[in-house]
């Protein structure tokens, strides 16, 4: 007897269940890709564990859905240490996950020709949150990379090549149905309008000459100074009037915009003076934001007056930027007049400065040399 049973016959296969009616779903899949050419690659001054990312990108079916890449140069751990390490992240997703394929390949130029040398793809649909990366840890070995000279690194550029494969229907646990669109909150811009149109104010403040009214709620919500100058009995409680006298009504006017919308003022040409107008109101954020927008107008001329207003308003990450750039052109600083005039009249700073350029002038010289002992 035989231990498989037979195959059915033709009768038996044609009185088999028979569909009334059918569907078919095809799961559609868009793919897309992107090309990230890092140049000077040997010069990368990552350490294990640190990264560089790409510009994101997307496909033109969703642009909600932004990715990047993000290389490890040096290994992403202690075990890929001696491997350039590469990832996919989702930077960003309408979505809780998104279901996706990649493919990471190398490539060099050659004779006018691009070759693919090193090629390696998910093995399965990856699930990917927002933030969270997949890839390869042991991409290519660091040693063939860098010592191949310019075989592997023409020009000392590093192109990589990704391709991605991702799902264009609604996940499980997603409701397919057409969503219901929330209008966009436009608390800021009505916050902003009853500010503009001094609409139910309940206090007045007088700067050089010009008058501003304003709600003593909104202010006091927003900062810890006002609120303790409205909540004790002060003559400016009593009378709902206060008189500033040390700030320009422009900056004064750009401060009590941030308060009530929260968006940037305008920085380009009153930064200096919105920092001192966020360090006195304690508008942490506003003060960052000075910080910010001062440190990318650092310039020779203008470092020692920049190191002098971030000390004396407390901005130590404004601090920090400037005594690192007068670090990298003492030279130049120090010959300046601006300089002079700090030296004079601030001798315990530029003695702090001093300290840190000896500082980082010793972490590059390295440790002293012992002496040979003379017979």
């Amino acid at each position: 007897m035989s231990r498989f049973p037979s195959p059915p016959s033709l009768a038996e296969m044609s009185s088999g269940p028979v569909a009334d009616s059918w569907y078919h779903k095809q799961i559609q899949v868009v793919k897309f890709s992107h090309m990230w050419t890092i140049g000077n690659f040997s010069f990368c001054r990552q350490e294990v564990g640190e990264f560089m990312e790409s510009s994101t990108f997307s496909t033109e079916a969703n642009d909600q859905l932004k990715w990047c890449l993000r290389v490890y140069p040096k290994g992403k751990d202690e075990e890929s240490k001696d491997y350039l390490s590469l990832f996919l992240v989702l930077v960003s997703s309408p979505n809780s996950i998104s279901l996706a394929k990649f493919k990471f390949s190398f490539l060099i130029d050659k004779e006018e020709k691009t070759f693919e040398i090193i090629c390696m793809k998910s093995r399965y649909t990856c699930r990917f949150v927002q933030g969270q990366h997949w890839g390869f840890k042991k991409f290519i070995p660091l040693d063939v990379l860098l010592h191949e000279g310019d075989s592997l690194l023409p020009d000392d550029k590093l192109t990589l090549f990704c391709e991605v494969s991702q799902d264009a229907i609604p996940i499980f646990g997603q409701n397919p149905r057409k969503m219901v669109k929330v209008p966009e909150c436009q608390l800021a811009s009505e916050l902003g309008g009853l500010w503009e149109n001094s609409w139910f104010t309940d206090c007045c403040f007088c700067v050089a000459g010009q008058e501003f009214q304003a709600h003593k709620a909104i202010l006091a919500a927003r900062s810890p100074v006002f609120r303790a100058m409205f909540g004790h009995v002060m003559q400016e409680s009593k009378m709902n009037l206060v008189e500033i006298i040390d700030m320009e009504p422009g900056v004064f006017k750009e401060m009590i915009y941030f308060i009530y919308t929260g968006k940037a003022p305008n920085l380009d040409k009153m930064a200096d003076g919105l920092l001192a107008a966020a360090d006195k109101y304690a508008l942490e954020r506003l003060k960052v934001m000075c910080e910010d927008a001062l440190s990318s107008q650092l310039s020779v001329e203008n470092a020692a007056e920049m190191l002098t207003l971030a000390d004396f308003h407390s901005a130590d990450q404004l601090k920090t930027q400037a005594v690192d750039f007068i670090n990298s052109h003492a030279e130049d600083v120090m010959k300046t007049e601006g300089w002079q005039e700090k030296v004079a009249s601030n001798p315990s700073l530029v003695t702090e400065l001093y300290r840190s350029l000896a500082s980082t002038q010793g972490r590059c010289l390295g440790p002293p040399r012992k002496r040979l002992k003379q017979s």
